[in-house]
């Protein structure tokens, strides 16, 4: 068979259902076997957005998501993407194709080094120059992708190795010298961190995204519950544990809550589990791992130690280490200190106030999470929305809340609920915007209309780059510089020009009926909310 063929057949047998692209020239052969199998093929009309859709498909579906493009500018507009998975630590597979393996090198229309360009913040980057290595190297690319820190993995295919003709070997075996993700923590260290929350008086988890790539959550959840230990997450931890629950004291970090900042440097026995620990993260890391032990579970030993020293490190995964933990029965702690942080966190409760101009977004963010079924995805955007989003959405039992931490990627969510919604089309999906990081992705509209997707939209509409403003007002004695968008489109005209019905609304009292329209339409609907150019992203 030809390589294209090859390629196809790989996917078929990683159990490939999607992949999202914009086909090219240098990717043609590709395509055209793709049309022949059952594999279904979405049409995005931007590739950076293929790597968000199948970002969120990976995230929902729980395995590797597939991404498409041609040579040069196309898959130079897939790096963005690409940056966002490899620093949220997603697993994807991204195929590129090249220019003919015999001109590369030469500067010829379309070629562009992507595997070179990627290096730094791919899991792992191939350049295909034998059509007959194609089984190989896909076998190799999605257990790479999706085993020990998921990320993403890039496959670069020149035009003609797609043509070439081989007898493949399609075996299943594989082995790859120096790729060994530990999973099962060390017995030892497992003993230490058992001894250490048996004697602690302030134990505190810090979960973080890890726990969902190893599907851990209700490991976790059954844990803090066994040994009553509070719980704070990073934004790629909201949701491990229902928001509403009586352990959970928040989201931490610059943008977090006061209780759950509080809560960590008053702990004696900081459990970080699947957390990289970045800098917006966990504050005063110095003060941090002064007066408190830090533990820290991850399956990447690199993340381990790299930005707060560590008294007790456990490489692994998540789930497998909880398991382990559990196995030896550290005693529950006393009901004060869980006591005194919920305490701190209904009186660190946001601001719900209605506004004289416009609507208030955390009450509108809390009406439209509270009025959704308890599984709902919601993709949250970067900027002001994002913070309102994480602060204040209330995810339930079954619930998942996706956005972009480590790269803060405007654009993201409108791509990323394609993806998701795709993954678990059962399941009711929204993507929060601003009109910012909207007009980053409203082309995605033609994406959701093309293929019949029932993703909602919400637009919150400030005229402005909002957080950028804050910023600049506090940082920059008031000097509002590029951040004003005078001349943005109406989106819900937009909306209407792709056959998408919606409306906007500007007073708080118009809010539950609005959220109501959109939870009972029949297909797509777009919701643009007026908010005050000087609302705080606080």
């Amino acid at each position: 068979m030809t390589g294209a063929e090859a390629i196809i057949a790989s996917l078929e047998r990683a159990g490939v259902r999607l992949v999202f692209g914009y086909p090219g020239a240098t990717v043609a052969p590709f395509y055209n076997e793709l049309a022949k199998s059952d594999i279904r093929h979405i049409l995005v009309r931007h590739e950076q957005h293929a790597g968000h859709a199948a970002s969120g498909y990976a995230r929902i579906a729980g395995r590797p998501g597939v991404c498409a493009a041609t040579s040069g500018p196309g898959a130079t507009n897939l790096v963005t993407a690409l940056g966002t998975a490899y620093m949220d630590s997603i697993p994807l597979i991204a195929i590129t194709g090249q220019v003919d393996s015999g001109l590369l090198g030469r500067d010829v229309f379309q070629e562009a080094d992507i595997t070179g360009a990627t290096a730094s913040f791919t899991k792992y980057g191939y350049l295909v120059k034998r059509a007959a290595d194609i089984p190989r190297v896909f076998r190799e690319a999605f257990h790479i992708a999706g085993t020990g820190r998921p990320g993403p993995v890039l496959i670069d295919i020149p035009v003609d190795v797609q043509q070439q003709r081989a007898v493949f070997d399609f075996a299943e075996d594989m082995r790859l010298r120096g790729y060994k993700p530990t999973v099962r923590g060390h017995a030892g260290q497992i003993q230490r961190l058992a001894k250490a929350i048996a004697s602690a008086d302030r134990p505190l988890i810090c979960a973080g995204g890890g726990v969902f790539a190893s599907g851990a959550q209700d490991v976790l959840r059954a844990f803090a519950e066994r040994l009553n230990i509070p719980v704070v997450s990073t934004m790629m931890g909201i949701g491990v544990i229902p928001t509403a629950h009586p352990l959970y004291v928040g989201m931490l970090g610059i943008h977090g809550k006061s209780a759950a900042n509080a809560a960590v440097l008053q702990s004696d026995l900081l459990i970080l589990i699947g957390a990289r620990v970045s800098d917006r993260a966990v504050l005063l890391p110095a003060k941090v791992a002064k007066n408190t032990k830090i533990a820290h579970i991850d399956i990447d030993p690199a993340e381990i130690g790299k930005n707060l020293d560590t008294f007790i490190p456990v490489v692994g995964d998540a789930k497998t280490i909880l398991e382990q933990l559990q196995a030896c029965e550290p005693a529950k702690k006393e009901e004060a200190w869980p006591d005194e942080l919920r305490r701190r966190r209904e009186k660190g409760r946001p601001d719900f106030a209605p506004r004289a101009r416009g609507l208030n977004p955390k009450a509108f963010v809390r009406m439209l999470t509270a009025a959704m079924p308890d599984d709902y995805i919601y993709a949250a955007d970067v900027g002001q929305n994002q913070l309102w989003s994480a602060g204040c959405c209330d995810i339930r039992a079954g619930g998942r809340f996706l956005t972009t931490g480590g790269m803060g990627t405007m654009g993201y969510a409108l791509g990323a609920a394609v993806g998701a919604k795709l993954a678990a089309p059962e399941r009711f999906t929204v993507a929060v915007c601003g009109d910012g990081s909207f007009q980053m992705s409203m082309m995605e509209l033609g994406t959701i209309c093309q293929h019949g997707l029932d993703v909602k939209v919400v637009v919150m509409v400030n005229g402005r780059l909002g957080l950028v403003g804050e910023i600049q007002m506090h940082r920059y004695g008031g000097n509002l510089t590029a951040v004003d968008l005078t001349g943005s489109p109406d989106p819900v005209k937009l909306a209407a020009a792709y056959g998408i019905p919606g409306e906007t609304v500007t007073r708080a009292e118009e809010a539950e009926a609005a959220i109501g329209r959109l939870l009972s339409a029949k297909g797509p609907y777009l919701l643009a909310c007026a908010v005050d150019a000087a609302e705080s992203s606080v």
